[in-house]
C-alpha cells in the first residue's frame, strides 16, 4: 500500500486535533466541571453510542470506574452499551431506538450526568436517550460530530455539547477520544489534587 496514503491519515488526525484544541477547550472544562459537581454530590454518569462511539462510551466508564492515570477509588459510571440481555430484549420488544431510553429510564436519577456519543448527532438511539435525560432532570454531555446534527438542537443551556466540526467519521472519533481522555484527566485533578511533578 502507498504510504502516502496512511502518511495522509495521519497528516489529517494531527491538524484537526490541533484545530479542535482551541475550540473544544472550552467545552470540555464545561463538561469537567458538570462531572465533578454530579459526583461530588453521590451521582453518576450513564454513558451510550453506537459502533465506535459504543466502544468510547464503555472506554469512559472502565477508564472512571477502574482507573484513568492514578490510583483512586472507583467513580460511578455505566455504559449502556453492555448489557445484552436488556439491548436485545429491548431491541425486540420495543425497537433498537430504545435500547438506551429504557435504560435511562430504569438507571438515570435527577443530577446524574448521561455522556450521549454521536458522531452525526443523529442516531436515533442516542437522542432517545437524551431526551429520557432531560425528562428526568440529569445534564447531558454531548460529544458530536459534523454540524452537531438533531442533539445539537435538544440541549439545554445547562447540558454541554462538545461537537467536532469535521465529516469524516473516522477523524471525528479519534478527537472524541482525545476528549474523553481530557476530561478523565481532567476530573482526576478535580477529585484529588494535582499529582506531584516526577
Amino acid at each position: 500500500m502507498n504510504t502516502q496514503r496512511i502518511l495522509a491519515h495521519f497528516q489529517e488526525s494531527a491538524e484537526l486535533k490541533l484545530k479542535s484544541a482551541n475550540l473544544l477547550a472550552q467545552p470540555i472544562s464545561q463538561a469537567i466541571e458538570l462531572m465533578f459537581n454530579a459526583l461530588s454530590n453521590g451521582n453518576k454518569i450513564l454513558s451510550c453510542g453506537n459502533g465506535g462511539s459504543a466502544g468510547d462510551a464503555q472506554h469512559f466508564a472502565a477508564e472512571l470506574v477502574g482507573r484513568f492515570e492514578r490510583e483512586r477509588f472507583p467513580l460511578p459510571a455505566i455504559a449502556l452499551t453492555t448489557d445484552t440481555s436488556i439491548i436485545t430484549a429491548v431491541g425486540n420488544d420495543y425497537s433498537f431506538n430504545e435500547i438506551f431510553s429504557k435504560q435511562v429510564q430504569a438507571f438515570g436519577q435527577a443530577g446524574d450526568i448521561l455522556l450521549a456519543i454521536s458522531t452525526s448527532g443523529n442516531s436515533g438511539n442516542v437522542l432517545a436517550a437524551v431526551e429520557a435525560a432531560l425528562e428526568r432532570e440529569m445534564r447531558v454531555v454531548a460529544l458530536t460530530g459534523k454540524d452537531g446534527g438533531k442533539i445539537a438542537q435538544m440541549l439545554t443551556d445547562a447540558d454541554v455539547h462538545i461537537n467536532v466540526p469535521h465529516s469524516r467519521t473516522a477523524r471525528i472519533q479519534e478527537v472524541h477520544l482525545v476528549a474523553i481522555h481530557s476530561i478523565c484527566d481532567g476530573l482526576d485533578v478535580a477529585l484529588f489534587g494535582e499529582e506531584d511533578a516526577n
